[in-house]
């Protein structure tokens, strides 16, 4: 199975998902199959705070747009409304919360990043999920949830969740002791 290496004493697990507490701030967990990412977008959905900042990082792929539809289905959203905002730069949606998802990879810099208005963004009580987030790092919060995902096998996704600053940090630990 893809998590059995990660087993150890900080390692918890719930059928396809095994999580394991990398550090105070780190958490990585290992899911195998579609479903298993949309139980870890409802987990993420019911752990972010609001007013939080969330950079997805992966190849493409990799599950950018599938974790952030995910996360919004958890919030009340029509999954058939969550789409990669790629070519539009920008899409929000409203259910019990609401989500504003942004897309960095066409952007030609970080001028046209700040055109969108991204500290307006992160100031309101949505979750604000940009993927691609490594291309406009500077223009991020410092307090802010960053994922990468890597491809472990088709449907199978290696996610490392990282905290940075105090309040996102306990959410992390939060998120690798809640039962998947």
């Amino acid at each position: 199975m893809a998590g059995d290496g990660l087993r150890g004493a900080d390692a918890t697990s719930s059928e396809g998902i095994f999580a394991l507490m990398i550090n105070s701030c780190t958490a990585r967990f290992v899911t195998e199959l579609e479903s298993d990412t949309d139980r870890l977008g409802s987990l993420l959905a019911q752990c972010l705070p609001d007013q939080t900042v969330v950079g997805l990082l992966g190849t493409l792929g990799a599950g950018k747009t599938r974790l952030v539809r995910a996360i919004a289905t958890a919030c009340g959203v029509d999954p058939r409304d969550v789409t990669s905002p790629t070519f539009v730069l920008c899409q929000s949606y409203h259910g019990t919360r609401s989500l504003i998802h942004l897309d960095a990879y066409r952007l030609g810099d970080l001028d046209e990043f700040l055109e969108l208005g991204p500290e307006e963004f992160y100031e309101t009580a949505s979750l604000t999920l940009i993927e691609w987030s490594d291309r406009v790092d500077e223009c991020l919060p410092a307090e802010r949830i960053e994922i990468s995902i890597q491809i472990a096998s088709e449907e199978g996704r290696i996610f490392e969740v990282v905290g940075r600053g105090e309040r996102l940090s306990s959410v992390v630990r939060k998120l690798s002791e809640v039962s998947l």
